[in-house]
Order: C-alpha cells, then structure tokens, then sequence
C-alpha cells in the first residue's frame, strides 16, 4: 500500500492519510472485506504518532467506509453495488459546495469545474 505523507503540508497528516486511503479504495487497490494495518503498524511504517492514524481511521469510520473492529481492526466496508444514498450524497453536497464556490469566485465557468471534476475522476480511475 503505497501512502505517502507531507509533512510540510497545510493538510494535517491524518486528513491526508484519510484521503489517500479513500483514493486506493476508490481506484480499487483496496477492496470491501480488506484488512488495514494495525494502527500501531501503519504509524511506525509512516513514521507518525498512533494517534495521528487512529484518527484517520475514526474519520474514516464516521463517514461509513471501514468498520472498526475491536481487537480485529479495520475492515473496509462493503459498499452498495448502485447509486448512493442520500445521507453520503448530502454529506458530500456539505464538502463541495464550498469549493465550487470557490472556483466561482476564481472566475471558473460551470464548463471548467464539471471539466476538472472530471478529469480528476480519470485520473482516479486510470491509475
């Protein structure tokens, strides 16, 4: 599993680490039914605090994509074969419409950001 964090970053590291899990499930790299390394394993791997991976796991479990399994781990979820539902639809509306406000407000057209949103959607996929 490749994870790479920056440190330097603006993101905290838990946010990134978050995010970059999402992205290997959603390229498929990391299946429904998959195992995650321990928090202590994936920590000392990244070379961060435990803590700082056991809340990225939480995060991760807040938004229904693993189960946290006392004394198993974490477990991705086995999401619905079509559509989604309304709860993560709404959840996703809460993160977006800030930064497609923001695109606006740099002077992006609707024709930019449904182009880029797409772009970044191949570029997940491709990889």
């Amino acid at each position: 599993m490749l994870i790479q964090i920056e440190p330097d970053s603006d993101i905290p590291i838990y946010t990134q680490l978050a995010q970059q899990l999402i992205e290997l499930i959603a390229k498929g790299r990391l299946k429904p039914q998959d195992t995650l390394p321990s928090v202590r394993s994936l920590a000392a791997d990244l070379g961060v605090n435990m803590h700082t991976v056991n809340k990225a796991y939480h995060e991760l479990e807040k938004k229904k994509i693993i189960d946290i399994i006392p004394k198993s781990g974490a477990v991705i979820k086995v999401q619905p074969d079509k559509g989604t539902n309304t709860e993560s639809i709404n959840q996703l509306a809460l993160l977006l419409k800030p930064l497609i406000a923001e695109a606006i407000v740099y002077g992006m057209t609707q024709e930019e950001i449904h182009a880029l949103t797409t772009s970044l959607k191949s570029e997940i996929m491709e990889e």
